[in-house]
């Protein structure tokens, strides 16, 4: 049991509220992770807040003409009637179209309908909910977003089996994320989450690699293994390289074999700069299933949605639609991509003017809002602490090996400044550890 859960579950024995704690009230906590970090940032990140997955400008988060236009002026029925259990039925179809536009690779006969959840969290854990029993496993990138283990370990009682998905090279380490998926096909049954652009490391695969993954997938399933492939694509579309392919991998694999069951988890947070609307889709698509099954499937989807929230936020659905059908949109969406894609380039111009550092090796990025450090000799919390305390500099801290900077709410003119502070500051920490080892 977590460290965290034990200190909480001390603090109540003896109690009538401890006594009554399920397994799962034993086993839940609240990390001291991304949200904790962030809510520390907030009172103390005073040149720049790094830590959260959220896009600003002169201090001010993104936001769509559509979304500001129309928040004041919504119907009743747009917004305080309860919308229906999978969601709003044009706002299904309307994601749908798209989807489609967006993937072309997908054929859509296999294809479900989206089904609209509160939040792609949300949509993580109803799927896990649906394929994750107590005691199996699911693969998961190292590192990887901090929220998975309180998904699928604390709530489900899975088992992670976290692969480093980067080595020393520029990219993915395909051997070794082979060796895992082969291993865990002798089992019968391939479990994997995959997060592209990838939370905390900032990277998408290469056309390449995604070749690569996609065969590698195909022949588990030829091999005779169910594969369930979760395509968590909360960040997509921000993809900064040439050699990126600019659909996701749900698409390549919805056709792709019988024995495999992609879900694509995805919506208007990061892609629509609305990440306060907590509301995401949920597609399936498997060459395995037809539209009774996908039907079959969305009610289960639905099942799960009545038993925990009932149904997502209506204005949210209703404020898509609108940003869906707005013609100023489009323009938006390209200027907000301009814009981080020209964050993202000055945080690539200062590491290859700044290579070989002691302490902080970052990790291959090329997308999202992130790019992540490993850090040697010095531990991550520790640089995170140092620059919060001392410079003002919010960063989020990743176990004890990785430092996430979050450079899509960092002003480009500032990133040069910023990360020149970030690395004096953990060369300064690994001196003063030499030190003290002298003494």
């Amino acid at each position: 049991m977590n460290i965290l859960a034990d200190e909480l579950n001390s603090v109540l024995a003896g109690t009538i509220a401890g006594r009554l704690l399920s397994r799962l009230g034993r086993r839940i906590y609240f990390p001291k992770g991304i949200i904790a970090q962030s809510g520390e940032a907030k009172t103390k990140a005073y040149t720049a807040n790094a830590t959260i997955g959220m896009a600003y400008d002169q201090g001010k988060p993104l936001m769509m003409s559509a979304i500001a236009d129309n928040l004041p002026h919504l119907s009743a029925a747009e917004s305080v009637a309860y919308a229906p259990t999978a969601g709003v039925e044009t706002v299904r179809h309307a994601w749908k179209e798209q989807l489609l536009q967006k993937n072309p690779s997908i054929k859509e006969e296999h294809l479900s309908l989206p089904i609209v959840v509160p939040g792609i969290t949300a949509g993580i854990s109803y799927t896990a909910d649906l394929f994750l029993d107590e005691g199996q496993h699911i693969i998961t990138s190292n590192p990887c977003w901090d929220n998975y283990s309180l998904i699928f370990h604390e709530r489900r009682d899975g088992i992670m089996t976290e692969v480093p998905f980067f080595s020393s090279g520029p990219g993915l380490d395909m051997e070794g994320i082979s060796a895992a998926l082969r291993n865990a096909a002798k089992t019968g049954t391939v479990r994997i989450i995959l997060n592209f652009p990838n939370n905390p490391s900032g990277y998408s695969p290469t056309k390449a690699e995604e070749n690569a993954l996609v065969a590698l997938i195909k022949e588990i399933a030829c091999g005779g293994a169910d594969v369930l492939v979760i395509c968590d694509d909360a960040y997509f579309g921000l993809f900064y390289e040439d050699d990126i392919i600019q659909e996701s991998i749900f698409g390549r694999l919805v056709n792709l074999h019988e024995r495999v069951l992609a879900i694509k988890l995805d919506g208007p947070t990061k892609e629509d700069y609305a990440w306060g609307f907590r509301m995401a889709f949920v597609t399936l698509g498997s060459k395995g299933i037809e539209q009774e099954h996908c039907d079959a499937l969305i009610k289960k989807y639905m099942g799960i949605i009545r038993s925990s929230v009932s149904c997502a936020n209506t204005p949210a659905q209703y404020l898509m639609l609108k940003t869906l059908e707005d013609p100023r949109t489009a323009g938006e969406k390209e200027r907000y991509f301009n814009l981080l894609q020209g964050r993202y380039r000055a945080v690539k111009k200062f590491i290859a003017a700044h290579p070989k550092h002691p302490v902080l090796t970052p990790l291959p990025f090329n997308s999202g809002y992130f790019m992540s450090f490993r850090c040697e000799d010095v531990e991550a919390e520790t640089i995170r602490r140092e620059l919060l305390t001392r410079c003002g500099i919010g960063a989020i801290a990743l176990g004890k090996k990785y430092l996430r900077v979050t450079f899509a709410a960092i002003a480009e003119e500032q990133i040069p400044e910023i990360y020149e502070t970030i690395y004096r500051t953990a060369s300064e920490l690994q001196k003063m550890d030499e030190v003290e080892g002298r003494r």
